[in-house]
């Protein structure tokens, strides 16, 4: 059995669309809220450390269902993308409002060193991506090894610059296509998957080979 889908399933959210359409107000307010986990889930992944200290991601994401809200009549109107990469941007949108709102003044050569999307992962949010990475050749040899590996994994993670650390996570954590992340960020299909491709060498590279090396 594979992973549990983050985003909500496309058929249902597609039904509450149409009601919304026919100007049912209460399909509107279950189309944000079977969204809403997943959404919190997003923004917690992308708050900077710091900012995770005195940002709670339940603000970002009621700033975000608010935003929607306001302008879903827009979206209804021409739903130019699926409906989970619309609100998936506008809470990105969000995440960068904060960055830039808690930025500490006179500080810029710290800010230089806190990029935006330094995950602040748990110990099991890094065991939960190195499991999804399982086809790609990431997994350890054996479980016993998975909490090591989970703090060298958060390292390297966090290394990463921002476009491959934002790829890694749209496909491993959001279980996004590689067609869904073009979209989410502009790009061509082939484009998308050459990006994702670089990151999870980049990835595998600095976890050994084959992710399993426990040496120093």
């Amino acid at each position: 059995m594979g992973p549990i889908p983050m985003w909500p399933d496309a058929t249902e959210t597609q039904e509450l669309i149409a009601k919304a359409r026919e100007g049912d107000p209460g399909a509107v307010d279950r189309l944000l809220a079977r969204h809403r986990e997943a959404l919190r889930r997003m923004v917690e992944l992308r708050l900077d450390r710091a900012e995770a200290a005195r940002v709670d991601a339940s603000d970002v994401l009621q700033e975000t269902l608010l935003e929607a809200s306001r302008r879903l009549p827009e979206y209804l109107r021409d739903p130019a993308m699926p409906f989970h990469l619309w609100i998936r941007h506008i809470a990105r949108d969000r995440i960068i409002d904060a960055h830039r709102r808690h930025r500490a003044a006179g500080r810029r050569s710290v800010d230089r060193e806190q990029r935006l999307e330094a995950a602040p992962f748990s110990s099991q949010s890094s065991i939960q991506l190195i499991g999804r990475l399982e086809a790609a050749g990431l997994t350890p040899a054996s479980a016993a090894i998975r909490e090591e590996l989970a703090r060298r994994f958060e390292a390297a993670v966090a290394a990463m610059d921002d476009d491959d650390r934002e790829v890694i996570l749209m496909r491993h954590l959001e279980d996004l296509s590689n067609q869904e992340v073009a979209a989410a960020l502009g790009l061509s299909e082939p484009a998308a998957s050459m990006r994702y491709l670089r990151a999870l060498r980049r990835l595998r590279a600095a976890l050994g080979e084959d992710g399993s090396s426990s040496g120093p």
